[in-house]
């Protein structure tokens, strides 16, 4: 539409000159005036002023393609592609140690999409994200309340993840580096189909083996036509700053995974190396979280999916993992963590879905409590682009130092796609 408006605004002053440039009503009463009767016209008489006017007119379209070039460079690129979604958060927490008093929260999430590529098989991967959670919604101390929607930009827009990937020789093989990425966004294989709600339940259990942090970094990737795949990556956390990248200062994270997968099922094992005193919070008790010895760590994951190949029947997709981990300290050397998720689909109306899971944060053997973990939600979809989620959430507590402070999460989010 602004190139139209541009258009007209031209082509206006265009048409005035046009006019005259060829006045039929003036060469009529030229033809006929008795005073020039014997004058004869010939293709030299208008020569002259036709040609100033048409260099005019010229100079008036050239101007007119500038200011559309203009517009064209400002706008977005033909293979760049935006995608955003709207979370609305509206929940409370109740604890038996009244960590959090009980009062309803209502906070949101606003994040942008953008791909683009530049070859056609490429992608330069850029999210941009901001939100008002606070508290239980985005903590990751006390409880594992931390919503998978928590963000607490508070209100200002920022650049949340940005890396570039490409393929290298054929298209089994892909690298992906940037300044903003995680360790699983560049995994050969996906872990878990649990939609989760809790930050702790992505991954299929958000604790050692698959706990990570937005850092530098770079990986590859070998994706095989029957299903086998695997894949190394490295981060580097504050690796922008005078840490620097894979230096002795820096916590780094070096995760290598091997998965098969199928149309309804996939296997994967992961070996994660954790140097220099990087520790993960999401799934985790207190004692579990600390680290001790040299600050590095070795750490197994064990995921697992299934998923029906007729979502009509009442049988749930089934995500399960097992992590553990391994320090040098003498004591409380081990930590382990189990997860279940369980999802239905269309079991009461078309799209809608279930969904269940529970598990062990990561803890340490012979602990005096057994933390425990759940959510359990309904998401009913609206329409393609709007879905409400109620959910109850909860579980017993992670501190062993205070066994008698569990919690009960109550949530109604709903979610905007656009």
């Amino acid at each position: 539409m602004l190139v139209a408006g541009a258009s007209v605004s031209l082509l206006a002053p265009i048409a005035a000159q046009a006019s005259d440039i060829v006045n039929l009503e003036e060469m009529n009463s030229y033809s006929r005036s008795t005073n020039n009767q014997s004058s004869r016209l010939d293709s030299k008489t208008f020569i002259n002023e036709v040609s100033e006017d048409l260099a005019i007119l010229k100079g008036r379209v050239d101007g007119l393609e500038v200011k559309q070039n203009e517009f064209e460079a400002g706008g977005f690129s033909d293979t760049t592609v935006l995608d955003g979604k709207a979370i609305f958060d509206v929940g409370s927490v109740d604890t038996d140690d009244d960590t959090y008093t009980g009062q309803t929260q209502f906070m949101y999430t606003y994040t942008m999409n953008l791909n683009t590529s530049f070859t056609g098989d490429d992608n330069l991967y850029t999210r941009i994200k901001t939100g008002n959670h606070s508290s239980w919604s985005k903590t990751k101390s006390v409880y594992n309340t931390y919503l998978s929607s928590g963000n607490g930009n508070g209100d200002f827009l920022k650049v949340d993840k940005l890396w570039y990937t490409t393929p290298i020789g054929d298209s089994n093989h892909t690298v992906t580096f940037g300044p903003k990425i995680e360790n699983y966004y560049m995994h050969a294989t996906t872990p878990s189909i649990y939609e989760p709600v809790l930050k702790a339940f992505t991954l299929g259990g958000n604790a050692s083996a698959y706990g990570a942090s937005t850092s530098p970094g770079a990986g590859w990737a070998y994706n095989a036509d029957n299903g086998f795949a695997i894949s190394s990556n490295v981060t580097t956390q504050k690796g922008n700053t005078s840490t620097g990248i894979l230096t002795d200062e820096g916590k780094t994270s070096w995760a290598t995974q091997v998965g098969y997968t199928k149309p309804n099922y996939s296997v994967s094992a992961l070996v994660n190396m954790k140097y220099n005193g990087w520790t993960d919070s999401y799934f985790m008790s207190t004692d579990g979280k600390a680290r001790s010895g040299d600050g590095n760590s070795t750490n197994v994951g064990l995921r697992g999916w299934w998923r029906p190949t007729d979502s009509s029947i009442a049988v749930p997709s089934i995500s399960v993992g097992y992590d553990t981990s391994e320090t040098d300290a003498s004591s409380k050397s081990n930590t382990t963590a189990y997860f279940v998720g369980l999802n239905w689909t269309d079991v009461f109306n078309a799209d809608d879905k279930i969904g269940i899971a529970f598990g062990q944060p990561q803890k340490v053997d012979g602990e005096t409590v057994d933390p425990f973990l759940y959510e359990l939600y309904y998401k009913y979809k609206v329409n393609d682009s709007v879905s409400i989620t109620p959910t109850i959430f909860g579980g017993e507590s992670k501190n062993s130092s205070n066994a008698k402070a569990d919690m009960t999460g109550y949530l109604l989010q709903t979610t905007f796609k656009f």
